[in-house]
């Protein structure tokens, strides 16, 4: 294979969709440096590894030489990104978004090289446009093109308020990269239109259109929503080695695999392994915990992933978890089952009651990790070990 086609295998690497794969090929065949750029809202003081499926992919496209653009959308996190909501985001004060771009820019360069990253701030070109500027981009597009964005037709079909500020912003994402001359712009697949807007704008202003290439929306611990800080279902890169060991063991066999293709660095023969390992008999513990290793020395150091990995055999070997104990199936609905009726269907506990009796009082766990929440609803297929109180275990496969 030629450069540019190894290059492309890269890049494709996880990505969703790629418009258009054949600008990009083109691009890449010219062999010089393109300007790939990624914005981050500062939305939140901390990033988390759903955050990093970007991330990752703007390292990939560092390491084929290209030039890297970080960008804070500290105007845009004025208007606040209506994506995927039903109603408007309450904006930031301008205080809140500069306290969070910092801790942003300290965190990036974990998985970015920082001498080889430019850093910008989209304040530096909208508040140089001004209010004419704004208005002539404002008359760039008409309602009705607004309102073929999902979201934004959900909305007004459903008689939810749509502010005039929210229209603004995929203008102003799409005017981002006309300020940067973008050649490819990175962004979840939930960032469709706006990511496509880019194009429209650098056609009109004679520039050559941007490549939009779109990431997974990577699920968070529960397996089905996005990965997302109000759902608590997130794991933060500045967790604790302890706590991001013992999250990433709790996620199922079958979304293991999910994280590796999208935070993994390592190359996918190599998981294509890990996978046949598993078909023939593998513990899927023992490589979830290879991905939980390889992610917090990513985030932390090597010292610190063998830590965690010690302290959780630890604490296992502390809750003299037996070599044998009753091992059953059973079978889920797709709707899934709650955690209460699951450990009585399993003579773990005499009733629901008593199972949320045990819950309330931090002697019900999974795998070592306690449960808090009486309402769990149980929605993945895998096996786990369910403990009730320090004597009953039960290995369980829910099919």
């Amino acid at each position: 294979m030629s450069d540019w086609q190894n290059a492309m295998a890269e890049i494709q690497r996880g990505a969703e969709e790629i418009l258009l794969e054949d600008e990009l090929l083109a691009k890449l065949k010219t062999g010089k440096p393109l300007k790939i750029k990624a914005g981050f809202d500062p939305t939140a003081p901390d990033l988390h590894l759903g955050h990093t499926v970007l991330l990752n992919k703007l390292r990939t496209f560092q390491q084929l030489g290209h030039e890297v653009i970080f960008l804070i959308g500290d105007f845009t996190g004025l208007i606040g990104d209506p994506t995927g909501k039903n109603v408007t985001r309450k904006p930031l004060t301008q205080e809140a978004v500069l306290a969070n771009a910092e801790t942003y820019k300290e965190q990036v360069f974990k998985i970015l090289d920082k001498e080889k990253t430019t850093v910008r701030f989209n304040s530096e070109w909208m508040n140089e446009l001004g209010a004419a500027g704004m208005i002539k981009l404002a008359a760039r597009q008409t309602v009705a093109r607004m309102l073929e964005r999902d979201d934004f037709k959900k909305r007004y079909a459903g008689g939810q308020p749509i502010a005039i500020h929210e229209f603004l912003y995929p203008l102003v994402q799409g005017w981002d990269s006309v300020a940067l001359k973008a050649d490819v712009e990175l962004g979840g697949t939930d960032q469709r239109f706006n990511l496509l807007m880019g194009r429209e704008l650098q056609k009109d202003e004679g520039q050559r259109p941007q490549t939009v290439l779109m990431m997974p929306l990577l699920e968070g611990l529960d397996g089905v929503q996005k990965m997302s800080k109000s759902l608590n279902n997130y794991i933060g890169i500045t967790d604790a080695p302890n706590d991001m060991f013992g999250k990433i063991m709790s996620i199922s066999d079958e979304l293991m695999w999910r994280y590796y293709d999208l935070l993994s660095f390592r190359p996918i023969e190599e998981i294509e392994q890990l996978q046949q390992q598993m078909a023939d008999g593998a513990n899927p513990r023992d490589i979830k915990i290879t991905l939980a290793k390889e992610i917090i020395e990513r985030f932390h150091d090597a010292a610190a992933a063998e830590g965690a990995h010690q302290d959780f055999i630890q604490r296992f070997q502390k809750n003299a978890i037996p070599d044998d104990m009753p091992e059953v199936s059973v079978s889920i609905t797709s709707e899934g089952i709650a955690i209460a009726n699951l450990l009585k269907e399993v003579n773990l506990v005499g009733s629901t009651s008593d199972a949320i009796r045990m819950i309330k009082q931090g002697a019900v766990k999974i795998d070592g990790e306690k449960v808090e929440d009486t309402k769990l609803l149980l929605t993945d297929a895998g096996e786990a070990v369910y403990q009730v109180g320090k004597r009953k275990f039960a290995r369980i496969t829910l099919v």
